[in-house]
């Protein structure tokens, strides 16, 4: 078989046997996974061979595993049975709807808890500083990303690293729902932030993992996957935030709580129709842990005990430690692109994506600028100094926030058909990035024009911030569903999940820049402080826009 000799060959029961000795995965899932695969195999219906170098590299059970997983691959990328596209694309929608009820319920009451008065159940911090630590949290969240596609590149997979990020927040949504000490605050944080680290640049890799770089589904695969983010982005909001205003701040968190326990569950029951077999089966037999990543080991634990030690003992004031972290969400990304740069893992076609990607990662920033504060000084506003009523109903503040996922709900079908249907004429990815962040910086000016049109001592009318937030809608469906795609279409294979992590790094950085811009917010400089940040981001994606010629001779795979 393929140049085996007859004497080699490996049964079905041999590999599940084998597989599940060096924990490859459980011999049962295998024994089912190659059942599916059974019929393309003998039909040979696919190219699943394996090249010269992986016979030399790769033991018979080795080769016959990587086969395996491949052809469960192309079954997996060839299914067209949710709506045109792969079942796995169901997986992931579930995964993401619950991941994002549990992430924006959360931030929707989080600074709201950090500056509300101890007597009222919250910590008491200054609005400026409970924005700047809501910042800082969120940075953390998306910087960690990295750690978390290095381990799922180099260690588990990305099946694994999802599933165990899913629990990992879970965990850290209970400790914020119990109510009664400051400590269990700070370690929820940390266990969402290290639980999103880990899941939230592997999911959309796994996304990508269920098409060709060249199938033209992927950009409406993004979007419907993207609808599924929008669906638990608007119910959350709507249910945490009803529940930590109305009743208390721990309920609030409890919801969060129970909606990722329901992603993590659906995740665990679904994930045999996703995409990734090959790449997890060959980082799990590559996996030989050398003196570099203990090393790596090593200074992560470090870091994480420092850091234990700092916060027990006060000896870095929370300041210092937000000025740090931003000095750390400007310098990675940098560092990070410039080392796949550098990189002899990367080609020179490959290479020679990455200039222009970097311009895609600064619209991304531009743009976050103005979408990460809806979760502290849009949401101080609404709360503070905008009229939140509607007839004879007072409704929650945190309910705006819900307002962009319901425009992304709406367009992101259209959208999806819209690319669909022009195929290969549809704009370049350049532009749509930029025409997205235009629209973020138009959200930040209905801001300062409402501020500019509201007599002092009176209440902004909710018209504005309705405009901003339908702004920011049509603006994060653009980037964000463009930008990830691209991503994964300009990612050197060597980096694959990491360059989705660089993307999220890059997200981190607009929370770091953006935690030190709020310091500047108060009630009396609106039209200023949002008037400003408006005019300077409808400049860059302007730019952005008129680089698209030389984007598109630059950028390979990409359409």
């Amino acid at each position: 078989m393929c140049g085996v000799p007859a004497s080699r060959w490996a049964t079905v029961r041999n590999i599940a046997a084998y597989a599940n000795r060096h924990a490859l995965f459980s011999a049962g899932p295998l024994r089912r996974s190659l059942r599916r695969v059974k019929t393309l195999t003998e039909s040979n219906q696919e190219n699943i061979e394996l090249t010269s170098a992986d016979y030399e590299r790769y033991s018979p059970p080795e080769q016959e595993l990587i086969r395996q997983a491949r052809a469960a691959d192309r079954l997996a990328q060839k299914d067209t049975s949710f709506m045109g596209h792969p079942r796995g694309l169901l997986t992931l929608f579930n995964l993401e709807l619950w991941e994002r009820f549990s992430y924006l319920g959360f931030q929707a009451i989080l600074a709201l808890y950090l500056s509300a008065a101890v007597v009222n159940g919250g910590l008491g911090y200054e609005t400026t500083t409970a924005s700047s630590i809501v910042a800082a949290y969120g940075a953390l969240l998306y910087l960690l990303s990295i750690g978390g596609a290095w381990i799922a590149d180099r260690i588990i997979g990305t099946h694994k690293a999802v599933l165990w990020g899913g629990i990992i927040i879970a965990a850290g949504h209970i400790c914020m729902g119990i109510p009664g000490h400051v400590g269990l605050t700070w370690a929820g944080l940390g266990f969402i932030i290290v639980g999103t680290g880990l899941l939230k640049p592997n999911v959309s890799t796994k996304v990508g993992e269920l098409y060709s770089p060249t199938d033209h589904r992927r950009d409406a695969g993004f979007s419907i996957y993207y609808a599924g983010i929008n669906i638990g982005a608007f119910l959350g909001p709507l249910v945490a935030g009803w529940l930590g205003q109305k009743i208390n701040w721990h309920a609030g968190f409890s919801a969060a709580a129970i909606g990722m326990i329901i992603g993590v569950v659906l995740y665990s029951v679904q994930g045999r129709y996703l995409g990734g077999h090959e790449s997890a089966t060959r980082i799990r037999i590559n996996f030989r842990p050398d003196k570099n990543f203990w090393y790596v080991v090593g200074l992560a634990a470090a870091v994480v005990v420092l850091a234990i030690i700092f916060a027990a003992t006060s000896l870095v004031e929370l300041d210092g430690f937000i000025n740090a972290i931003t000095a750390l969400t400007i310098a990675v990304p940098a560092i990070y692109l410039v080392w796949m740069y550098r990189s002899p893992r990367v080609t020179n076609p490959e290479r020679g994506n990455l200039l222009p990607y970097a311009f895609l990662l600064i619209a991304l920033v531009m743009y976050n600028l103005t979408y990460f504060q809806t979760g502290n000084t849009l949401n101080f506003l609404a709360l503070e100094r905008t009229n939140n009523t509607l007839g004879s109903f007072h409704y929650p503040s945190t309910w705006y926030i819900s307002l962009t996922a319901i425009v992304e709900i709406i367009m992101g079908p259209v959208l999806a058909w819209v690319w669909v249907k022009l195929g290969k004429r549809q704009p370049h990815v350049a532009a749509k990035v930029g025409l997205g962040t235009i629209l973020g910086g138009f959200a930040f000016i209905l801001i300062a024009l409402g501020g500019l049109a509201t007599p002092h001592g009176h209440l902004m009318s909710a018209m504005w911030m309705f405009g901003c937030y339908v702004f920011l809608g049509l603006g994060d469906l653009l980037v964000q569903t463009s930008g990830m795609s691209a991503t994964t279409k300009l990612a050197p294979r060597a980096f694959a999940s990491q360059t989705m992590a660089v993307w999220f790094a890059a997200m981190a950085m607009a929370q770091g820049v953006q935690a030190q811009i709020v310091k500047f917010f108060s009630y009396e400089n609106i039209v200023a402080y949002f008037g400003i940040q408006g005019l300077v981001i409808i400049a860059y994606g302007l730019f952005l826009v008129a680089l698209t010629p030389w984007m598109r001779k630059r950028m390979t795979n990409v359409a």
